[in-house]
């Protein structure tokens, strides 16, 4: 890693900061470069689907994911 890069974009104020992160995740994203899955997470989701496979109406309403979040942020 260019350590002396490191230092520059740690010394930009957290606003330029992020959004140096952004930029770089964005050009990550377009070009279609995605890490392989680790093999836990290749396990979660296998599990995950077999549940939603075995229990396909046991799911919450995006309405109901939301009023959660909102509820759980005001308090």
């Amino acid at each position: 890693m260019n350590t002396q890069l490191l230092q520059q974009a740690r010394a930009l104020d957290i606003d330029h900061q992020i959004e140096l992160v952004e930029a770089i995740w964005d050009g990550i994203v377009s070009s279609g470069a995605a890490p392989p899955l680790t093999d836990a997470q290749k396990t979660e989701l296998d599990r995950r689907l077999a549940d939603h496979l075995a229990n396909p109406n046991d799911v919450v309403s995006w309405d109901e994911v939301k009023a959660s979040a909102l509820a759980k942020i005001r308090q």
